[in-house]
């Protein structure tokens, strides 16, 4: 396994659709365990490919709770295939470092995709699962959570980031 370098935000890799997987195959498996490593050592929760400059459909998601039964969960070309309710949660992002937002996500999901085997899943995520979920398959689109703010959030967060992108390259 290795570390990955996660790409931060403006790298055009993470406005990328990524590409489905044709087959869970060895190189697939290496992805996502260097991916899973990626994440702990982040730390973070969730890490899409499109995070380590692969634009490929693949997910790796760990709650890191005692009182979540899933542990790691891997999904490859996930897609969400029912949602309903609304909730508010503020998220973050490992290629948005150190900026935090409130954002409005649906309350209950169902993902149907492939584990690490290849094997067809379905998992039905309510609370912090589904915002996972919701936004690691955002980053898959080519989306990240801050484009889901209004557009007054929006501009102070572009201010803010252009302002910190300014004080790194001092």
């Amino acid at each position: 396994m290795a570390l990955l370098n996660i790409c931060v935000y403006p790298d055009p890799v993470l406005r990328e659709k990524a590409r489905p997987i044709g087959m869970v195959d060895a190189a697939v498996r290496r992805l996502i365990d260097d991916m899973a490593e990626t994440m702990y050592d982040a730390p973070g929760i969730g890490l899409a490919a499109n995070q380590v400059g692969k634009p490929l459909r693949v997910i790796v998601i760990d709650l890191q709770r005692e009182e979540d039964p899933h542990g790691l969960i891997v999904l490859v070309n996930p897609e969400i295939v029912q949602a309903s309710g609304e909730l508010v949660w503020e998220e973050g992002c490992l290629s948005v470092p150190e900026f935090f937002a409130e954002v409005h996500r649906h309350e209950k999901v169902t993902v149907r995709g492939l584990n690490a085997d290849g094997k067809p899943v379905e998992i039905q995520a309510d609370g912090l699962l589904a915002v996972a979920l919701q936004h690691e398959i955002d980053h898959l689109n080519g989306r990240l959570f801050i484009d889901h703010l209004n557009p007054i959030k929006r501009d102070i967060f572009k201010r803010k980031w252009k302002k910190r992108l300014l004080e790194a390259s001092v």
